[in-house]
């Protein structure tokens, strides 16, 4: 269905949103983003990409209370939901498929 694929950088948020369960909002996103892929990223790359991923029903996301570390502002917290955990199971089990099908020649670095 039209507009519920995953691009390779929403991929990556969707994972490090996993990754980070109950403590995933905007900077640790980026962080873990950033510590797996080794691309570097805006806040605001990462904050569109978790609301387009909202808004395909991939992610929900609430309000998490305010604290004095951050001038007593909140933070949006995201969570996978259950469509977010079919598309992202759905594109390992696409890229593992594939990779069944590469010429072995091809990943070890030889010549085709």
């Amino acid at each position: 269905m039209k507009g519920t694929s995953l691009g390779e950088f929403e991929e990556l948020c969707l994972l490090a949103v996993g990754i980070l369960q109950e403590d995933a909002y905007g900077v640790s996103v980026k962080e873990e983003v950033e510590k797996f892929s080794s691309r570097k990223s805006t806040l605001s790359t990462i904050h569109s990409t978790l609301i387009r991923l909202e808004k395909k029903g991939f992610l929900e996301s609430r309000m998490g209370g305010a604290t004095e570390s951050r001038g007593g502002r909140t933070k949006r917290l995201f969570e996978i939901t259950l469509l977010g955990k079919k598309a992202i199971n759905e594109a390992r089990q696409l890229r593992e498929n594939m990779w069944q099908h590469m010429p072995q020649i091809l990943w070890e670095g030889g010549q085709s």
